[in-house]
């Protein structure tokens, strides 16, 4: 079932007179959406007709971007927001037979183009692009699903993928400039976006992937992630998507809402997370705010609480984000990438003193907004329910059904066959997990027989519904296959990997495994019982008579998810070589030991 929202989706505004200037502007420090208060025309790109990102800049902000760090300089020399026209330019080009790709420029090629979502793999496959989409609260339908198919077949089957993401996202590999309109405009005409999707951009809104379906629902989290992510991402003058207001930010940023006590959301890592909670005087249903959590090569960091609450009614919550996006934006580091994420901008200011910052700008903007404080958690005792498997819904006569996607990795055909499988069982709707596995919602008990017989479910295919307990629960990054920053192969040896284990052991809970290529944690290994990082490690070579380098990873072990998430900050074992031979005793080992696993 798609999202519907009133809204006008362009591919982009060319003529200089769509534009009428909202008081989003530097110069003026009372910002708001309404539509009816105009302002000075400051940096109005003529080439979009809207203003550029950094015409949003504090003044001060707009100082230290100029003394920053590379990046920063470079979006001021070429903002960002106008990098969709370059794509529909290039891609014309290229077309014609006029330039190639090799002839775009670098700096549009390797950084300003992600602000469409294309990020160039280029170490990988030179010349293709990943394409990261925004998919608020994950959910997608069947005819989505088979656009995204048909626009990467022609890439073929070893690069032309669709991933699901632990953001409950979709990207596209295989991806070329010259086909990039096709793609955005069939996109922007399905009601979703890849604009401002990467980069320093707020990523894709994270929410509970049960919303509406759920028997202990706290809050529906559908209708704030699309307000959310109409927030960052829709032009509020225009009502195209692609906001200038967001268009040059220090760094990424990353909201999660989650709407119960299972926080499939996974608040705890990221930059706003969104805690229901109801206000202990007066009843009211309303969200416990955490701040800062994030994952880096240099630093991993558990999200704190901020002291504030929030009512749960769309106004609250989207004046409550823009407040702080607005500090974040004007207030956070330009110099130090590494220190230009949330949680330094909390630690600079401590938490009290940042909830007055924030509480002070949500009341500038004068819309009836109440910022309280933290409410007392619930204390009761909670188990974190399952995703995947058969599971009844409060609505009568109906369950969900939980689809196990391997690695979150779909093939064309079974992109196509998942979506069949929407059309014929779940009114063609199909919800993403952070997990990176999908939800048929809304299926017909009398139909679930049926729906497990099918040919894609069974146990020739990768899909499957009733999987084991280790399989069912495996995460894993992108990996060398695509990713330049990966030291190794994620999504194959985790699949292998867990295949195995499930042959070598039994466990009676479910174990999450994580992979990830590299110290950014994309795969968040800290959040997994046990948690595979690409690192080195050496072993000894028989031909040689020595130790010699190989591919190898650290182990984390201890990660806690939902209500009481906690991360392992620091490696179990280091420098275990990754071959077969060599991961799988170290793996079983930990399994029987602090797992409580059985051989087999």
């Amino acid at each position: 079932m798609k999202q519907t929202r009133s809204l006008l989706l362009l591919s982009f505004l060319t003529a200089s007179n769509a534009f009428t200037p909202s008081a989003f502007s530097r110069n003026e420090r009372k910002r708001s959406t309404d539509l009816s208060v105009t302002t000075e025309l400051v940096g109005l790109d003529v080439r979009t007709g809207k203003p550029t990102g950094t015409s949003f800049l504090s003044d001060d902000a707009l100082k230290r971007a100029k003394k920053g760090n590379p990046t920063e300089k470079a979006k001021l020399k070429k903002d960002g927001t106008s990098a969709f026209v370059d794509v529909y330019e290039y891609a014309a080009k290229i077309r014609s037979g006029e330039m190639t790709w090799k002839e775009v420029e670098r700096a549009d090629l390797d950084s300003r183009l992600k602000f469409v979502g294309m990020l160039h793999r280029g170490k990988r496959t030179p010349g293709q692009f990943m394409m990261r989409l925004k998919v608020p609260n994950g959910i997608i339908d069947s005819d989505q699903l088979r656009f995204f198919a048909d626009m990467v077949e022609p890439y073929g089957p070893e690069k032309g993928v669709i991933d699901i993401t632990t953001r409950q996202n979709i990207q596209l590999r295989g991806v070329k400039i010259e086909d990039a309109p096709t793609i955005i405009d069939g996109l922007h005409e399905r009601n979703l976006t890849s604009f401002q999707s990467a980069l320093d951009s707020v990523r894709n809104m994270v929410g509970n992937p049960l919303a509406g379906i759920d028997e202990n629902e706290m809050i529906d989290t559908r209708e704030i992630c699309n307000a959310l992510n109409d927030l960052v991402s829709l032009d509020p003058v225009t009502n195209t998507r692609g906001n200038p207001a967001w268009g040059n930010l220090p760094r990424k940023f990353n909201i999660a809402v989650s709407g119960g006590r299972d926080d499939f959301a996974h608040t705890h890592i990221n930059d706003i997370g969104l805690q229901p909670c109801v206000h202990g005087e007066t009843g009211e249903m309303g969200f416990n705010v955490v701040l800062g959590g994030y994952m880096s090569i240099k630093r991993v960091a558990e999200s704190v609480d901020s002291n504030m609450w929030i009512p749960a009614d769309r106004n609250s919550v989207v004046t409550f984000a823009e407040a702080i996006l607005r500090v974040f934006r004007d207030e956070s580091e330009r110099k130090d990438r590494q220190k230009a994420r949330l949680m330094w901008l909390v630690e600079k200011y401590g938490v009290e003193e940042f909830k007055a910052k924030i509480v002070e700008e949500v009341n500038s903007y004068d819309r009836g907004v109440v910022v309280d404080d933290f409410q007392p958690r619930p204390t009761e005792s909670y188990e974190r329910r399952e995703l995947t498997g058969i599971h009844k819904q409060p609505q009568r006569g109906k369950v969900r059904v939980g689809v196990h996607i391997p690695t979150g990795r779909l093939s064309v055909e079974e992109s196509r066959q998942l979506a069949d499988l929407a059309d014929k069982y779940s009114g063609g709707e199909i919800r993403l997990t952070v997990e990176q596995n999908a939800i048929l919602p809304n299926v017909s008990e009398r139909a679930v027989k049926k729906l497990l017989k099918e040919e894609c479910l069974g146990p020739d295919s990768r899909l499957g519904v009733n999987v084991g307990m280790i399989e069912g629960n495996v995460v894993s990054c992108t990996g060398a296959e695509f990713c330049g920053l990966a030291l190794i192969e994620t999504k194959a040896n985790a699949e292998n990997i867990s295949k195995k284990l499930e042959e070598l052991v039994t466990v009676d809970r479910p174990i999450r495994i994580h992979w990830t290529g590299c110290p950014n944690s994309c795969g968040q290994v800290q959040v997994a019982d046990i948690g595979i990082m690409g690192a080195p490690a050496r072993k000894y070579d028989p031909v040689k008579d020595k130790d010699v380098a190989v591919p190898g990873c650290k182990i984390f072990v201890g990660g806690q998810i939902g209500e009481e998430g906690h991360l392992a900050l620091d490696p179990q074992m280091t420098g275990i070589p990754l071959a077969e031979e060599d991961l799988l005793p170290v793996l079983v080992d930990i399994l029987k030991n602090q797992f409580g696993a059985v051989e087999k």
